[in-house]
């Protein structure tokens, strides 16, 4: 639903009770800790995200062995966390030792190695290898459209390729993908969930930068009211989408 505070709140809850009744070096702490670690990276507080994932990997790290399935969530949420601060080096780092564990433990056709992929080739499209950043976003499409998956997942790949193809001003190719990700989270969110926030963020730079500047307006405005009503008011989103906002302002 996208309500992370209230969502939070329930893990706290949740976290106190299991403390109580569990060794502190044990799984569940681990899998509680990656929940908080979720919750603040959505919400854009980046610090607690890492501490979070800090704590969950030190109790893993106790209790399994490097290879062990079980470290792959935290891979990639530290490298989630990384590329929304902007660490891309270390981000990339992460997804990739997420990706080696999933190529050894899962069929290579598996929905969660396409969504490595993709994570992946969004960090290189953040540092400027659109080659790559294709590359990688292909690779997941092909397992995603050819094997059952979530269609969130697809979504995810969509945008990603969305945004590789706007930063290369192939500006229609861009419009289909960030289409195709529209359909299916229109059919499958709630409308004012936080990621439908970032679609029409995008689209709204996609129409600003062909000049259509009406189309551009409609689209920052539904970013911006989700975000407001969703979101924290210091998150890095929100405050980007009303900077996009003043931008399209200025050409009508």
């Amino acid at each position: 639903m996208g309500d992370y505070s209230k969502a939070l709140e329930f893990y706290e809850k949740s976290h106190k009770i299991l403390e109580k009744a569990l060794p502190p070096n044990h799984p569940h702490l681990a899998i509680s800790h990656l929940n908080f670690a979720a919750c603040y990276e959505r919400m854009g507080d980046y610090a607690a995200a890492l501490k979070a994932l800090r704590s969950a990997f030190q109790i893993q790290q106790q209790v399994f062995q490097e290879s062990n399935p079980a470290f792959t969530s935290t891979y990639s949420w530290l490298g989630r966390v990384y590329c929304s601060m902007k660490d891309y080096p270390k981000a990339l780092e992460n997804f990739e030792k997420c990706l080696s564990i999933r190529q050894k433990a899962l069929p290579e056709n598996h929905p969660n190695i396409a969504l490595t992929y993709s994570n992946i080739g969004d960090v290189y499209r953040l540092m400027g290898d659109y080659e790559k950043a294709l590359s990688f976003h292909r690779k997941a499409l092909n397992i995603q459209e050819n094997v059952q998956c979530n269609p969130l997942e697809c979504v995810t790949t969509y945008t990603n390729l969305g945004e590789t193809y706007r930063e290369m001003k192939d500006y229609s190719t861009a419009l289909t993908y960030f289409q195709k990700g529209l359909a299916i989270h229109q059919k499958k969110l709630p409308k004012n969930h936080p990621d439908l926030a970032i679609i029409f963020h995008n689209m709204a730079k996609l129409y600003l930068a062909v000049q259509q500047c009406s189309m551009a307006m409609e689209n920052v405005q539904q970013a911006v009211d989700i975000a407001q009503k969703k979101l924290p008011s210091n998150h890095p989103h929100l405050l980007n989408y009303r900077q996009t906002f003043k931008e399209v302002q200025k050409t009508m």
